[in-house]
């Protein structure tokens, strides 16, 4: 009987059924997508950790030879134990470990210590790579809470998907208290009106979970190909490639069929839990509980107004998800634009155009010191380059006595009011940034400055940021010491005993052109590299990595600057490990992660609003039994079509509305806490405020709110209203 009626159901009532097989549809999507591209994104950090520090899990380091090696091999839980030749020397020989059953890892290492005859200082964990597959160290206090964090968002979208569907299965459910109370006045129990529910509930979602599932794969797959496609010229990264698991799509199945059956299970409990007499009683239209009037809407459009306030009263539980859905998207939407300006607009002001004419192509060239690179020729002779500068950087530190600072600088209170330094006995403990200059760009500088050229002293930048008088944004800047010492001590940073005396050649307020940010109160020394070679013993050797300047001598087009860069790249490549980049690319590189990011986000925001949206239609079409009663009642005491369609455009526009007029102060509000915080000015951010876009979402949100009630509208006045008072029959 029961599964005959649902059939019948089912077929007669294709506007119901339609709306609940697209909130399954369009729940399991979202699940399968989220989950689709967690994976993802899950699997490419692996991958990029593989590829930067290897795929070992542990490591032992000590006297190891043949027989420690084989003890290691043969330990029952290792799968693979290779010696690390770039890493091991003479006397410390590095063995990579890989374990079969990764999770024993803290347990098994100390055991294979203990074995050599070794201790826990001999033992290294690759504890990013163990963190990523959720194995953590037993004895850290503070473990990371990743899985905790995945776990907690797929509860928060469970919960969420559950809520989205069971609207709608309310919805169709609650248009039939009125036959389910004459179904238990003869017998049914209320086990056997949940029973049917959920039949109907699962025959109505099966279809949509797997269509729906099926899709989030394929929405997935494009999203991961749209990312790697803005993301393929920054440097550093590898290509995403789209993977899958069958366990993640029998997972997907699993939770969207417990979505489905949950939501249809809170609302079957509640209409199972009526009495016959309260179910025969409702006869499906609205009705509110106690009459409130709104005011606003009575005063702006006067009896219709009241009527309409008075409809989405009794919807206000079930236009619920609708709200947010559309409250959350809109302000998501305008938030991630604002946000997104702003970021453009302080990357834009604090390094392209600060520094686009200070460079064409850089190259990192990794772990080497400035007096160990020799190919600065080979660089030069390359067709097409115009000015070449290698430098490298160093970190060292200084004493600064009271009595050396700048009168600007006391005037402003000194190092303590403007930078926080303690003053110890009369003198400060301050960075001293050391630049070292290969010998030719340092004579050039020197020349740049008006100084006599000379490789056997120092140029210091003599400048401090005013952190009193100006903020981060528009920095302005007081000399930092007399121009009166003919000497500098530079100290080893790490030490702070040994020290060296450099000559002076010239205090300046002038930098070499360079791509470089300098510490704000920092005193910058730039030194030759013949001199480096001289005093880099005492003052803690190098940096790790040394760097080339280089200007195109010609068009700096993407076309000739990437050829350039390609020469260059090939010339030095064979001899060194480098990374390189070109101001063109690099520019364009940005703004492809920009424009990504911004359709990533809106494409976000765009599924909550279609949710929104959704949710909208299945109220509109699921409360047409009920709003043909109620509006049957408005035309017998004199109301005319126009007057009923003015109901609905004002409920429509009273619920795309309130998303908009709560949004749009938030985002102002937003908008200059971020701008004051920034320090940036309120018209530089104006100017390029992303109104058309926002305009053009909330007028899309008001559309397809009003479409909803369009359709919903003009179904219901089709039909023989004066016959709805009439007729109390079984659908």
């Amino acid at each position: 009987m029961w599964k005959n009626y649902s059939k019948s159901y089912i077929k007669n009532n294709r506007a119901s059924s339609i709306s609940v097989m697209a909130a399954a549809f369009v729940a399991t999507m979202f699940l399968s997508l989220l989950c689709c591209i967690a994976y993802n994104f899950w699997t490419y950090e692996i991958e990029s950790i593989v590829l930067n520090e290897g795929d070992w899990q542990g490591r032992i380091i000590g006297r190891i030879d043949e027989d420690d090696l084989s003890i290691i091999q043969n330990f029952a839980n290792v799968r693979e134990a290779v010696i690390n030749t770039e890493l091991s020397e003479k006397e410390n020989t590095v063995i990579d470990i890989c374990f079969q059953n990764a999770r024993t890892i803290y347990r098994d290492m100390p055991l294979i210590s203990e074995q050599l005859g070794l201790n826990s200082s001999n033992i290294e964990y690759h504890s990013l790579l163990l963190s990523r597959y959720f194995i953590h160290d037993p004895q850290d206090a503070d473990p990371p809470l990743l899985l905790a964090f995945y776990l907690g968002i797929l509860i928060i979208v469970v919960v969420s998907l559950i809520l989205i569907i069971r609207n709608s299965f309310e919805l169709s459910m609650n248009a039939r208290i009125h036959q389910f109370g004459i179904f238990s006045s003869i017998g049914a129990t209320p086990k056997q009106i949940r029973i049917c529910l959920l039949q109907e509930a699962l025959a109505l979602s099966i279809l949509p979970i797997i269509l729906g599932s099926l899709t989030g794969i394929a929405v997935s797959y494009g999203f991961i190909e749209l990312v790697d496609t803005f993301a393929k010229d920054v440097s550093g990264r590898h290509a995403a490639v789209f993977q899958y698991h069958p366990f993640l799509f029998a997972g997907t199945i699993f939770s969207s069929v417990l979505t489905v059956f949950f939501s249809a299970w809170i609302p079957a409990r509640k209409l199972s839990r009526i009495t016959p007499l309260e179910a025969i009683r409702i006869t499906g239209g609205l009705q509110l509980k106690k009459r409130k009037h709104s005011r606003i809407l009575a005063m702006l459009f006067g009896m219709k107004g009241e009527l309409a306030g008075n409809a989405l009263k009794v919807q206000k539980k079930s236009l619920r998800i609708s709200t947010v859905s559309l409250l959350l998207s809109f302000l998501g939407f305008s938030i991630m634009l604002c946000f997104t300006t702003l970021s453009g607009i302080s990357t834009r002001y604090t390094y392209f155009e600060r520094y686009q004419n200070a460079w064409d192509i850089m190259i990192t060239i990794k772990d080497t010191a400035i007096s160990d690179f020799d190919l600065i020729d080979e660089v030069k002779a390359v067709s097409g380059t115009g000015d070449v500068t290698v430098y490298q950087k160093i970190d060292a530190v200084g004493i600064l006595p009271e009595d050396w600072q700048s009168s600007e600088l006391a005037m402003l209170g000194g190092l303590g009011s403007v930078a926080g330094k303690q003053n110890e006995g009369g003198q400060f403990h301050v960075e001293i940034p050391v630049v070292v200059l290969d010998d030719i760009s340092f004579l050039e500088y020197c020349s740049q400055i008006g100084i006599t050229p000379s490789l056997d002293g120092a140029v210091v930048f003599n400048h401090i940021w005013d952190s009193v008088n100006s903020n981060f944004r528009y920095k302005q800047y007081v000399p930092f010491v007399k121009e009166d010492r003919k000497t500098s001590s530079i100290y080893n940073a790490s030490t702070d005993n040994q020290f060296v005396e450099i000559p002076v050649l010239s205090y300046t307020q002038t930098a070499p052109v360079l791509r470089e940010e300098y510490k704000n109160f920092g005193l910058v020394h730039f030194i030759p590299m013949a001199m480096w070679k001289e005093v880099s013993g005492l003052i803690g050797g190098s940096g790790p990595d040394t760097y080339i300047r280089i200007f195109s001598n010609g068009n700096d087009s993407l076309t000739e600057l990437d050829n350039l860069e390609k020469e260059i790249v090939q010339r030095i490549g064979k001899n060194y490990k480098i990374e390189s980049e070109n101001r063109v690319r690099e520019k364009i590189s940005n703004d492809n992660i920009m424009n990504g990011m911004m359709m990533i986000l809106g494409a976000f925001c765009m599924l909550l609003a279609i949710i929104g949206i959704a949710n909208v239609f299945s109220n509109t079409l699921g409360f047409l039994r009920q709003r043909k009663r109620e509006f049957a009642q408005y035309m017998s005491i004199g109301l005319t079509p126009q007057e009923m369609w003015k109901i609905f455009f004002i409920e429509a526009f009273v619920i795309a509305g309130k998303p908009v007029l709560i949004t749009l102060p938030l985002t102002v509000l937003f908008v200059q806490f971020a701008v004051t915080a920034s320090y940036l000015e309120p018209m530089v951010f104006w100017s390029e405020a992303p109104v058309m876009p926002v305009l053009v979402f909330a007028a899309a949100i008001i559309f397809f709110v009003v479409l909803a009630y369009y359709i919903g509208g003009k179904r219901l006045l089709r039909c023989d209203l004066n016959e709805i008072l009439r007729n109390d029959a079984l659908v």
